[in-house]
């Protein structure tokens, strides 16, 4: 919002969007030093505004900016945040003696382990969530935004296990978090706050071991891509990636897949001339 005011103020008609708006408004973002993908951030914002002034008829089908012929968002080349195997084993094996270095790393490990699911969904797993030998739950971020409620299932895996032991909530009714940080009875400005201390402190603690073992940019976000990529390298198909992640289409799995493929390419590219 404070980026739409410096553009073209506070009092903007939602017949103003138009796909000349909106490439003036990418040229602004671009002269302000803005990446691609930070541009894709806020105007996917300004079409989620758009999609539900159409939705309640505010705004005709005829003046809809986005979309082929008209404005399209544009995509960023995502920063390689996948991890090797070898890399994420030094991770989870990474200790400096510290209970708080391993408890974030292993809260870490389990993201990765359980379809590469983000922290704030970890965070509001219970143990109700655990059905038989896998955990089945629903991204919040999609859970409001789409018609098809799509439930996720991953494997509790020895690994997975011996983290909730560890660190679990020793309350294991079903109502209860598997992690300790919620209680439940918290608004949703604190829950949100939690979540984002939480994240902070384990990305702050990441950042240490990444830099202890040579690994820039580890974040809990890392666990989602490591997870995705791990399992594509491996040959796995592509649409069972996408439903493990709770992509709403292939589509999305393939564009979040795409930077890490050249990246490979790169690689592949580079055996044809290792004559050592």
């Amino acid at each position: 919002m404070n980026s739409i005011v410096a553009f073209k103020g506070d009092k903007i008609k939602f017949s103003d969007i138009t796909p000349d708006w909106l490439k003036r408004y990418e040229s602004h973002m671009l002269k302000e030093g803005k990446s691609y993908t930070t541009i894709g951030m806020y105007l996917r914002g300004v079409r989620a505004i758009i999609n539900e002034a159409k939705r309640d008829g505010l705004v005709k089908e005829s003046q809809y900016p986005f979309g082929k012929n008209k404005y399209e968002i544009p995509t960023g080349e995502g920063r390689k945040l996948a991890l090797t195997m070898q890399q994420i084993k030094t991770v989870v094996t990474y200790t400096d003696g510290r209970e708080t270095t391993e408890r974030y790393r292993d809260l870490w490990f389990f993201s990765y382990l359980c379809n590469g699911l983000n922290f704030a969904d970890l965070l509001k797993l219970k143990y109700s969530n655990i059905v038989g030998d896998e955990i089945c739950f629903y991204r919040q971020k999609t859970i409001r935004t789409t018609k098809t409620k799509k439930e996720i299932q991953a494997t509790v895996t020895a690994e997975m296990q011996a983290i909730i032991d560890r660190w679990g909530n020793t309350d294991k009714k079903p109502d209860s978090f598997i992690f300790p940080y919620l209680q439940g009875n918290e608004t949703p400005m604190q829950e949100k706050n939690i979540v984002k201390s939480v994240t902070k402190r384990v990305n702050k603690k990441l950042k240490e071991i990444g830099k202890a073992v040579g690994i820039e940019g580890l974040t809990t976000y890392t666990a989602r891509h490591s997870y995705a990529t791990v399992l594509k390298r491996s040959g796995a198909n592509i649409a069972f990636i996408s439903e493990s992640l709770g992509h709403s289409d292939l589509k999305t799995t393939e564009n979040y897949l795409a930077s890490f493929e050249k990246e490979e390419r790169r690689k592949n590219a580079a055996l044809l001339t290792n004559f050592d």
